[in-house]
């Protein structure tokens, strides 16, 4: 069975009802290490080493984070600056995240639809997370189809259960 580690990246993780919901059905799954950046580092000051330790322990390296202003959060931008460096996870010696799976959990307040070149957003996510594809190239990890969970702010509490439902059928699956 895979370990699987699950960054957790919101801003304000009290207040978001879908990334609270994933956060409490996948923390209790076995081989899954649930870790919220911004409760560990509310400083943004990084401890790399442990950082880097916990990448080495696991199999999976999954990403969970809401869509701010086309990209992540800050403190996930952060913990990659500070902890995916030239020789741990890339460059010639750089080779410890090479062959891990690289799996996107992203979350958008807008539907689908505002995220189509008729939207108001003009580009589908996938094309607005390509930055994260060119990370996993680079460190050799395996960029699998981000699964996009959108339309937040106005998802009933049926469809939010189904929604975390999906996420953690797809979490136990690696």
């Amino acid at each position: 069975m895979s370990r699987i580690l699950v960054l957790a990246a919101h801003r304000f993780p009290d207040d978001s009802r879908i990334n609270k919901a994933l956060i409490e059905a996948l923390r209790p799954l076995p081989n899954v290490t649930v870790h919220e950046l911004m409760r560990v580092y509310p400083d943004y000051q990084i401890d790399v080493a442990r950082e880097q330790e916990l990448l080495q322990a696991h199999d999976v390296v999954v990403m969970l984070f809401p869509f701010y202003w086309y990209s992540s959060p800050a403190i996930l931008s952060e913990w990659q600056d500070a902890v995916l460096t030239h020789g741990f996870a890339y460059g010639s010696e750089g080779t410890q995240l090479q062959g891990k799976p690289l799996q996107l959990v992203v979350s958008t307040g807008g539907n689908a639809q505002a995220y189509s070149p008729a939207g108001y957003n003009r580009y589908p996510v996938a094309d607005l997370l390509r930055p994260f594809n060119a990370v996993a190239n680079l460190t050799g990890m395996d960029y699998l189809p981000p699964h996009l969970v959108q339309g937040v702010f106005d998802m009933s509490d049926e469809v939010l259960a189904q929604e975390v439902t999906k996420v953690v059928k797809l979490v136990q699956s690696f």
